[in-house]
Protein backbone atom coordinates (compact mmCIF):
# COMPACT_ATOMS: atom_id res chain seq x y z
CA UNK A 1 0.00 0.00 0.00
CA UNK A 2 1.17 3.66 -0.33
CA UNK A 3 2.17 5.87 2.97
CA UNK A 4 3.70 8.59 3.73
CA UNK A 5 6.88 7.40 6.02
CA UNK A 6 9.07 9.55 8.37
CA UNK A 7 12.76 8.22 7.96
CA UNK A 8 15.20 10.69 9.39
CA UNK A 9 14.08 13.20 12.06
CA UNK A 10 13.77 15.97 11.47
CA UNK A 11 12.66 15.98 7.47
CA UNK A 12 9.85 15.25 5.25
CA UNK A 13 7.50 12.46 4.53
CA UNK A 14 8.45 9.90 1.98
CA UNK A 15 5.44 8.27 -0.02
CA UNK A 16 6.73 4.49 -0.17
CA UNK A 17 5.07 0.47 -0.39
CA UNK A 18 4.78 -0.28 2.45
CA UNK A 19 3.15 -3.96 3.69
CA UNK A 20 0.48 -4.35 6.16
CA UNK A 21 -0.30 -7.56 8.17
CA UNK A 22 -3.67 -9.67 8.24
CA UNK A 23 -5.52 -8.82 11.13
CA UNK A 24 -4.47 -10.64 14.69
CA UNK A 25 -7.94 -11.94 16.77
CA UNK A 26 -8.16 -8.48 18.09
CA UNK A 27 -7.51 -6.37 15.35
CA UNK A 28 -9.42 -4.73 12.45
CA UNK A 29 -7.94 -4.17 9.38
CA UNK A 30 -9.73 -0.39 7.79
CA UNK A 31 -9.78 0.88 4.56
CA UNK A 32 -8.95 4.81 5.35
CA UNK A 33 -11.20 7.07 4.06
CA UNK A 34 -9.51 10.48 5.16
CA UNK A 35 -6.78 12.01 7.36
CA UNK A 36 -6.62 15.02 8.86
CA UNK A 37 -3.17 16.61 9.00
CA UNK A 38 -2.47 17.52 12.67
CA UNK A 39 0.83 19.80 14.09
CA UNK A 40 1.04 16.49 16.16
CA UNK A 41 2.10 14.94 13.39
CA UNK A 42 4.43 18.27 12.75
CA UNK A 43 6.00 18.01 16.11
CA UNK A 44 7.38 14.58 15.22
CA UNK A 45 8.30 15.68 11.63
CA UNK A 46 10.38 18.22 13.56
CA UNK A 47 11.30 16.32 16.06
CA UNK A 48 10.47 18.06 18.82
CA UNK A 49 9.24 14.71 20.03
CA UNK A 50 11.60 11.71 19.77
CA UNK A 51 9.96 8.43 18.14
CA UNK A 52 11.35 5.36 16.77
CA UNK A 53 12.52 5.54 12.76
CA UNK A 54 11.18 4.70 10.35
CA UNK A 55 7.34 5.65 11.16
CA UNK A 56 4.13 5.89 9.68
CA UNK A 57 2.78 9.38 10.59
CA UNK A 58 -1.11 9.86 10.75
CA UNK A 59 -3.53 9.46 13.88
CA UNK A 60 -6.80 11.78 12.38
CA UNK A 61 -8.79 9.46 10.68
CA UNK A 62 -11.54 7.61 9.63
CA UNK A 63 -12.31 4.42 7.19
CA UNK A 64 -14.51 1.28 6.42
CA UNK A 65 -13.81 -1.80 8.08
CA UNK A 66 -12.10 -4.06 5.11
CA UNK A 67 -11.72 -6.87 7.81
CA UNK A 68 -11.53 -7.98 11.56
CA UNK A 69 -9.82 -10.51 13.36
CA UNK A 70 -11.77 -13.83 14.74
CA UNK A 71 -11.91 -12.49 18.61
CA UNK A 72 -13.66 -8.88 17.20
CA UNK A 73 -17.25 -8.44 17.80
CA UNK A 74 -17.69 -4.87 17.61
CA UNK A 75 -17.56 -3.72 14.59
CA UNK A 76 -18.04 -6.26 10.75
CA UNK A 77 -16.66 -5.61 7.07
CA UNK A 78 -18.43 -3.09 5.85
CA UNK A 79 -18.86 -0.47 9.20
CA UNK A 80 -17.38 3.00 8.94
CA UNK A 81 -15.43 4.23 11.89
CA UNK A 82 -13.44 6.67 13.19
CA UNK A 83 -9.71 6.02 14.94
CA UNK A 84 -8.30 7.51 18.15
CA UNK A 85 -5.54 7.66 19.40
CA UNK A 86 -6.52 7.06 23.09
CA UNK A 87 -6.74 3.31 22.61
CA UNK A 88 -7.62 1.84 25.41
CA UNK A 89 -6.94 -1.42 27.39
CA UNK A 90 -10.01 -1.89 29.70
CA UNK A 91 -8.42 -3.47 32.36
CA UNK A 92 -6.07 -0.95 34.22
CA UNK A 93 -7.45 1.59 37.22
CA UNK A 94 -7.79 4.27 34.76
CA UNK A 95 -10.26 2.74 32.41
CA UNK A 96 -12.21 1.06 34.92
CA UNK A 97 -12.62 4.60 36.94
CA UNK A 98 -13.79 6.05 33.51
CA UNK A 99 -10.07 7.69 32.34
CA UNK A 100 -9.67 5.84 28.90
CA UNK A 101 -7.48 8.60 27.76
CA UNK A 102 -4.85 8.03 30.70
CA UNK A 103 -5.12 4.27 29.91
CA UNK A 104 -1.46 2.84 31.40
CA UNK A 105 -1.36 -0.10 29.30
CA UNK A 106 -1.85 0.68 26.15
CA UNK A 107 1.74 0.46 24.90
CA UNK A 108 1.50 -3.63 26.53
CA UNK A 109 -1.86 -4.46 25.75
CA UNK A 110 -2.68 -2.66 22.62
CA UNK A 111 0.91 -3.93 20.39
CA UNK A 112 1.95 -6.75 18.96
CA UNK A 113 4.47 -9.31 20.75
CA UNK A 114 8.02 -9.53 19.76
CA UNK A 115 7.72 -13.07 18.88
CA UNK A 116 4.80 -11.84 16.05
CA UNK A 117 5.52 -10.35 13.09
CA UNK A 118 4.95 -6.27 12.93
CA UNK A 119 2.01 -4.83 12.02
CA UNK A 120 3.60 -2.32 8.93
CA UNK A 121 7.21 -3.45 7.14
CA UNK A 122 9.57 -2.79 4.05
CA UNK A 123 11.18 -5.69 2.86
CA UNK A 124 11.04 -7.61 6.45
CA UNK A 125 11.87 -4.77 8.29
CA UNK A 126 10.21 -2.48 11.15
CA UNK A 127 8.19 0.24 10.04
CA UNK A 128 7.05 1.42 13.46
CA UNK A 129 3.13 2.25 13.94
CA UNK A 130 2.54 5.43 15.31
CA UNK A 131 0.11 6.45 18.23
CA UNK A 132 -1.55 3.04 17.75
CA UNK A 133 -2.57 4.03 14.31
CA UNK A 134 -0.55 5.16 11.11
CA UNK A 135 -3.35 6.89 9.24
CA UNK A 136 -1.33 8.57 6.28
CA UNK A 137 -1.28 5.38 4.70
CA UNK A 138 -4.01 3.60 2.35
CA UNK A 139 -5.16 1.01 4.82
CA UNK A 140 -4.73 1.19 8.88
CA UNK A 141 -4.65 -2.09 11.06
CA UNK A 142 -4.99 -0.98 14.44
CA UNK A 143 -6.29 -2.49 17.61
CA UNK A 144 -10.06 -2.83 17.96
CA UNK A 145 -10.11 -0.65 21.34
CA UNK A 146 -8.77 2.11 18.96
CA UNK A 147 -11.62 2.76 16.86
CA UNK A 148 -15.13 3.96 17.40
CA UNK A 149 -18.38 2.65 14.92
CA UNK A 150 -20.53 5.71 13.76
CA UNK A 151 -23.39 6.13 12.24
CA UNK A 152 -23.21 5.53 7.72
CA UNK A 153 -24.52 8.69 6.43
CA UNK A 154 -22.14 10.78 8.23
CA UNK A 155 -19.40 12.53 5.90
CA UNK A 156 -15.83 10.61 6.48
CA UNK A 157 -14.14 13.30 5.80
CA UNK A 158 -15.83 15.42 8.41
CA UNK A 159 -16.11 12.28 10.21
CA UNK A 160 -11.67 12.42 10.66
CA UNK A 161 -11.28 15.66 12.24
CA UNK A 162 -13.80 13.99 14.94
CA UNK A 163 -10.91 11.90 15.26
CA UNK A 164 -8.10 14.26 17.07
CA UNK A 165 -8.75 18.27 16.95
CA UNK A 166 -12.62 17.79 17.55
CA UNK A 167 -12.49 15.71 20.31
CA UNK A 168 -9.41 17.75 21.59
CA UNK A 169 -11.25 21.01 21.70
CA UNK A 170 -14.55 19.79 22.91
CA UNK A 171 -13.47 17.63 25.27
CA UNK A 172 -11.42 19.77 27.13
CA UNK A 173 -14.48 22.18 27.45
CA UNK A 174 -16.83 19.35 28.44
CA UNK A 175 -14.79 17.09 30.32
CA UNK A 176 -11.36 18.72 31.32
CA UNK A 177 -12.33 22.26 32.48
CA UNK A 178 -16.68 21.52 32.70
CA UNK A 179 -17.46 25.08 31.18
CA UNK A 180 -20.44 25.74 33.03
CA UNK A 181 -23.10 28.12 31.48
CA UNK A 182 -23.04 31.50 32.07
CA UNK A 183 -19.12 31.75 32.56
CA UNK A 184 -16.64 33.54 30.84
CA UNK A 185 -14.04 31.69 28.40
CA UNK A 186 -11.02 32.51 26.55
CA UNK A 187 -9.31 30.57 23.98
CA UNK A 188 -5.88 31.29 22.85
CA UNK A 189 -4.95 29.83 19.10
CA UNK A 190 -7.72 29.63 16.59
CA UNK A 191 -6.57 26.79 14.38
CA UNK A 192 -8.73 23.36 14.77
CA UNK A 193 -8.25 22.25 18.26
CA UNK A 194 -9.07 26.34 19.47
CA UNK A 195 -12.11 26.79 16.90
CA UNK A 196 -13.66 23.34 18.18
CA UNK A 197 -13.40 24.88 22.02
CA UNK A 198 -14.92 27.62 21.04
CA UNK A 199 -17.54 25.80 19.56
CA UNK A 200 -17.82 23.93 23.06
CA UNK A 201 -18.01 26.86 25.13
CA UNK A 202 -20.67 28.12 22.65
CA UNK A 203 -22.73 24.40 23.12
CA UNK A 204 -21.84 24.60 26.67
CA UNK A 205 -23.59 28.46 27.52
CA UNK A 206 -20.47 30.23 28.20
CA UNK A 207 -21.67 34.19 28.25
CA UNK A 208 -18.44 35.99 26.90
CA UNK A 209 -16.57 33.56 24.63
CA UNK A 210 -12.82 35.38 23.88
CA UNK A 211 -10.81 34.08 21.14
CA UNK A 212 -7.16 34.95 20.69
CA UNK A 213 -5.10 34.83 17.62
CA UNK A 214 -2.54 36.60 15.26
CA UNK A 215 -4.50 35.83 11.78
CA UNK A 216 -7.57 38.32 11.29
CA UNK A 217 -9.16 35.52 9.19
CA UNK A 218 -9.16 33.28 12.26
CA UNK A 219 -10.33 35.42 14.65
CA UNK A 220 -13.40 35.80 11.63
CA UNK A 221 -14.04 32.60 11.67
CA UNK A 222 -13.69 32.04 15.56
CA UNK A 223 -16.78 35.07 15.39
CA UNK A 224 -18.58 32.70 12.63
CA UNK A 225 -18.20 29.72 15.28
CA UNK A 226 -19.16 31.36 18.31
CA UNK A 227 -16.67 33.67 19.58
CA UNK A 228 -18.70 36.69 20.97
CA UNK A 229 -15.24 38.95 21.16
CA UNK A 230 -11.43 38.52 19.41
CA UNK A 231 -8.39 39.49 20.75
CA UNK A 232 -5.53 40.50 17.91
CA UNK A 233 -2.57 39.39 19.92
CA UNK A 234 -0.12 40.84 17.57
CA UNK A 235 -1.87 44.63 17.87
CA UNK A 236 -1.03 44.78 22.37
CA UNK A 237 -1.08 42.73 25.20
CA UNK A 238 -3.85 40.50 25.24
CA UNK A 239 -3.74 39.21 28.89
CA UNK A 240 -4.97 43.05 29.32
CA UNK A 241 -7.21 43.08 26.85
CA UNK A 242 -9.09 39.61 28.33
CA UNK A 243 -9.11 40.90 31.42
CA UNK A 244 -10.72 44.09 30.22
CA UNK A 245 -13.32 42.26 28.54
CA UNK A 246 -14.17 40.00 31.19
CA UNK A 247 -13.78 42.51 33.53
CA UNK A 248 -10.99 40.82 35.83
CA UNK A 249 -10.47 37.74 33.90
CA UNK A 250 -12.13 34.90 32.69
CA UNK A 251 -13.51 31.71 34.37
CA UNK A 252 -11.59 29.64 32.01
CA UNK A 253 -9.03 29.80 29.18
CA UNK A 254 -7.93 27.00 26.86
CA UNK A 255 -4.40 27.51 25.42
CA UNK A 256 -4.46 25.47 22.14
CA UNK A 257 -1.30 26.53 20.52
CA UNK A 258 1.60 24.60 22.64
CA UNK A 259 3.85 27.57 23.13
CA UNK A 260 5.54 28.45 26.95
CA UNK A 261 4.72 32.34 26.37
CA UNK A 262 0.62 31.62 25.82
CA UNK A 263 0.44 28.58 28.09
CA UNK A 264 1.53 31.22 30.83
CA UNK A 265 -0.60 33.98 29.40
CA UNK A 266 -3.41 31.33 29.64
CA UNK A 267 -2.79 31.56 33.87
CA UNK A 268 -2.60 34.58 33.48
CA UNK A 269 -5.74 35.61 32.21
CA UNK A 270 -7.78 34.00 35.05
CA UNK A 271 -9.75 35.40 37.59
CA UNK A 272 -9.28 33.89 40.92
CA UNK A 273 -10.96 30.47 41.56
CA UNK A 274 -9.96 30.22 37.67
CA UNK A 275 -9.05 27.40 35.51
CA UNK A 276 -6.39 27.54 32.64
CA UNK A 277 -6.48 24.31 30.58
CA UNK A 278 -3.01 23.73 28.19
CA UNK A 279 -4.55 21.85 25.34
CA UNK A 280 -1.42 22.50 23.12
CA UNK A 281 1.08 19.84 22.62
CA UNK A 282 3.91 21.69 24.08
CA UNK A 283 7.92 20.89 23.05
CA UNK A 284 10.04 18.33 25.53
CA UNK A 285 12.07 20.50 27.26
CA UNK A 286 9.84 23.63 27.70
CA UNK A 287 9.25 24.64 31.36
CA UNK A 288 6.15 26.89 31.93
CA UNK A 289 6.51 29.51 34.73
CA UNK A 290 3.47 30.89 36.99
CA UNK A 291 3.74 33.77 39.75
CA UNK A 292 3.25 31.40 42.74
CA UNK A 293 1.45 33.90 44.91
CA UNK A 294 -1.26 33.89 42.43
CA UNK A 295 -2.37 30.07 43.81
CA UNK A 296 -3.01 31.62 46.91
CA UNK A 297 -6.45 32.18 45.02
CA UNK A 298 -7.27 28.93 43.50
CA UNK A 299 -6.44 30.01 39.90
CA UNK A 300 -5.45 25.92 38.32
CA UNK A 301 -3.42 25.87 35.82
CA UNK A 302 -3.79 21.87 34.39
CA UNK A 303 -3.20 19.81 31.08
CA UNK A 304 -5.56 18.08 29.21
CA UNK A 305 -4.63 14.61 27.09
CA UNK A 306 -6.88 14.82 23.88
CA UNK A 307 -10.04 16.49 25.92
CA UNK A 308 -9.76 13.89 29.04
CA UNK A 309 -12.35 11.54 25.96
CA UNK A 310 -14.84 8.92 26.43
CA UNK A 311 -14.30 9.12 22.78
CA UNK A 312 -16.42 5.43 22.06
CA UNK A 313 -19.41 7.41 24.12
CA UNK A 314 -18.42 10.89 23.22
CA UNK A 315 -17.84 11.08 18.88
CA UNK A 316 -21.06 9.26 18.38
CA UNK A 317 -22.48 12.77 20.25
CA UNK A 318 -20.38 14.93 18.40
CA UNK A 319 -21.32 12.92 15.02
CA UNK A 320 -24.84 14.14 16.10
CA UNK A 321 -24.11 17.19 17.18
CA UNK A 322 -22.95 17.81 13.50
CA UNK A 323 -25.76 16.62 11.67
CA UNK A 324 -28.28 18.58 13.37
CA UNK A 325 -26.78 21.47 13.20
CA UNK A 326 -24.82 22.76 16.79
CA UNK A 327 -21.31 21.79 15.60
CA UNK A 328 -19.98 22.96 12.38
CA UNK A 329 -17.34 21.03 10.47
CA UNK A 330 -17.70 22.21 7.68
CA UNK A 331 -15.83 25.50 8.21
CA UNK A 332 -12.84 24.21 9.89
CA UNK A 333 -12.70 21.68 6.82
CA UNK A 334 -10.34 24.43 4.78
CA UNK A 335 -8.24 22.26 2.26
CA UNK A 336 -8.92 18.65 0.52
CA UNK A 337 -5.68 17.43 -0.68
CA UNK A 338 -3.98 13.91 -1.99
CA UNK A 339 -1.17 11.93 -0.42
CA UNK A 340 1.25 13.21 -2.51
CA UNK A 341 0.76 16.32 -1.76
CA UNK A 342 0.97 15.82 2.17
CA UNK A 343 4.35 17.73 2.71
CA UNK A 344 2.70 20.73 1.01
CA UNK A 345 -0.11 20.46 3.06
CA UNK A 346 2.16 20.65 6.61
CA UNK A 347 4.36 23.29 4.70
CA UNK A 348 1.04 25.43 4.61
CA UNK A 349 0.20 24.37 8.54
CA UNK A 350 3.70 26.01 9.71
CA UNK A 351 2.49 29.54 8.41
CA UNK A 352 -0.27 29.34 10.70
CA UNK A 353 -2.37 31.02 8.20
CA UNK A 354 -4.87 27.61 7.46
CA UNK A 355 -7.24 25.28 9.66
CA UNK A 356 -7.56 21.92 8.76
CA UNK A 357 -6.22 19.98 5.61
CA UNK A 358 -7.74 16.72 5.20
CA UNK A 359 -6.16 13.77 3.00
CA UNK A 360 -8.84 11.72 0.87
CA UNK A 361 -8.06 8.73 -0.32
Amino acid sequence: MKAAVLNSAPGQLEIEDVDIGEPGPREVLIKTAAAGLCHSDLHFMEAKYPHPLPVLLGHESSGVVEAVGSMVDYVKPGDHVITCLSAFCGYCEQCLSGHMSLCDNKNTHLVRGPDEPPRLSQNGEVVHQFLHMSSFAEYMLVHEHALVKIRQDMPLDKASLIGCGVTTGLGAVFRTAKVEPGSTVAVIGCGGIGLSAIQGARIAGANKIIAVDMVGAKLELAEDLGATHVVNASDGDPVAEVSDISEGGVHNSFEAVGMKVTAEQSFKMLRSGGQATVIGLIPVGTMIEIHGPELVYEKKLTGSNMGSNQFRTDMPRFIDMYLDGRLNLDAMLEKVISLEDINEGFEEMKTGAHTRSVIEF
